[in-house]
């Protein structure tokens, strides 16, 4: 038997005991030594939700199908967080004589009883996912009304997290501004992108720029000094960019809830 080891940690899973990636490949490398399984190969996603299958090393496993004959996972909530996705996922390996186990879970493909309970787990998988989600929600609402300090994600072009606090990045700052500067000018978002490029200046984490990563600069109230979650703008606590006038000559007057 091939083992396909898959492991997965997203933000809020890695501070939790026992599911960072190299705990669950070598818990995951015991058990094949033992059930006397070759592993296959190895994918690992960090930083990746179990709630969609937007993940490039679960993709690249899947498309892999003919070099392993079974999936092992540490628990089912690794593989998937979404029922409808799990389902889509067993279907396939059936229709393709692959198996699968969850490790933990102590489940297996190869009796009806174990297909009947796994399914139930993936369900239960999936309702606490979604109460984690809603929880989630509410605190967030809460603090962009009533709390301070910036409620977006990720690490944003042109400010870098200090202690918990968005500091301006110098050389990013004039960036922003003279994005901002070329748009009002005339040139277009493509422009823009071609321009940064041919420059070689590196998006964030040194990628390329495109339309997409231009429009999320030139409508983020961030840079004018402002923080924005969910339709809900208020005052940030970070300094501005560029001047309000400046924003709001490109998205209109600046509204706060």
């Amino acid at each position: 038997m091939r083992a396909a080891l898959y492991a997965r940690v997203s933000t809020e899973d890695q501070a939790k005991e026992g599911f960072s990636l190299d705990a669950q490949i070598k818990r995951l490398e015991a058990y094949c030594k033992v059930r006397g399984w070759d592993i296959a190969d190895r994918y690992v996603d960090e930083g990746y939700s179990g709630r969609n299958t937007d993940r490039p090393e679960y993709n690249r496993m899947m498309s892999n199908m003919e070099g392993w004959d079974l999936i092992l996972v540490l628990k089912m909530d690794r593989i998937h967080r979404n029922s409808v996705n799990f389902a889509l996922m067993m279907d396939e390996l059936r229709n393709q004589g692959k198996e699968f186990n969850s490790m933990q879970d102590k489940f297996d493909t190869t009796t009806a009883m174990g297909r009947f309970v796994m399914d139930i787990m993936q369900r239960i998988a999936q309702l606490e996912s979604e109460q984690i989600g809603e929880r989630v929600r509410i605190g967030m609402e809460y603090k962009a009304r009533n709390g301070p300090g910036h409620l977006g994600s990720g690490h944003p072009y042109g400010y870098v997290y200090n202690r918990g606090k968005l500091e301006v990045v110098i050389d990013e700052a004039h960036t922003v501004r003279a994005i901002y500067n070329m748009y009002i000018r005339g040139s277009t978002m493509d422009d823009i992108a071609g321009f940064l490029n041919k420059a070689n200046i590196p998006a964030k984490k040194g990628g390329q720029w495109n339309k997409q990563s231009i429009s999320n600069i030139l409508h983020n109230p961030l840079y004018a000094g402002f923080s924005e979650w969910d339709g809900i703008v208020r005052e940030g606590q970070q300094e501005a960019i560029i001047d309000v006038s400046v924003y709001e000559s490109i998205n209109g007057p600046i509204e706060l809830s």
